[in-house]
């Protein structure tokens, strides 16, 4: 198949392409996998993924150009999909929101001592136990490194509110890192 963009794709396939849809798939599935990987954890990224793309086949119609891009949209209901897990988490008592102090100075003199997985792994960590709407804005922005509109777009909300977002999330961040790096200071 010759290079064709995703709005003709999502429209073949909506139409009964397989190889439209299989190329479509191919293009987004492992940046959708990323997301609801850092949004809902491991175990439950590859059933979004598989909503993700149910959805489009069974939404036809529902995508608008002027609403923004197709990668917009597959997020959208990625985020959809995301959010719903998460919900039913908090219902069942898998997660609790964490708001942290503002971060202490000297984050990254704490965090030399710690050896590259650590880190790594202390990163992880701190992302996933961040409040939903600032970990949205962490995984489009730094992870999937989105620009501001495209991640205001997925979110459904202005440009200021996703910077805002992030601004805060990586607050939170520097914090959680900080207690992460205190702590290890102390068991050494």
């Amino acid at each position: 198949m010759d290079v064709v963009d995703d709005v003709d794709l999502l429209n073949l396939a909506r139409r009964g392409d397989g190889d439209a849809f299989t190329t479509l798939f191919a293009r987004h599935q492992r940046a959708i996998f990323r997301y609801a990987t850092h949004m809902c954890g491991r175990d439950a990224a590859d059933d979004v993924v598989q909503e993700t793309f149910l959805a489009v086949l069974r939404q036809a119609g529902r995508y608008d150009s002027s609403r923004g891009s197709v990668v917009a949209y597959l997020f959208g209901i990625a985020r959809h999909s995301a959010l719903k897990r998460i919900a039913h988490a908090i219902d069942a008592g898998g997660e609790v929101d964490e708001h942290w102090t503002d971060p202490a100075a000297g984050v990254g003199a704490l965090l030399d001592d710690l050896s590259r997985a650590e880190v790594v792994a202390a990163v992880r960590r701190a992302v996933e136990a961040l409040p939903t709407i600032y970990r949205e804005a962490i995984v489009l922005c730094e992870l999937e490194e989105m620009d501001y509109a495209a991640a205001a777009a997925i979110l459904q909300c202005p440009i200021g509110t996703v910077r805002s977002r992030l601004h805060r999330a990586k607050a939170l961040l520097a914090a959680k890192l900080t207690e992460a790096a205190v702590v290890q200071e102390i068991r050494s």
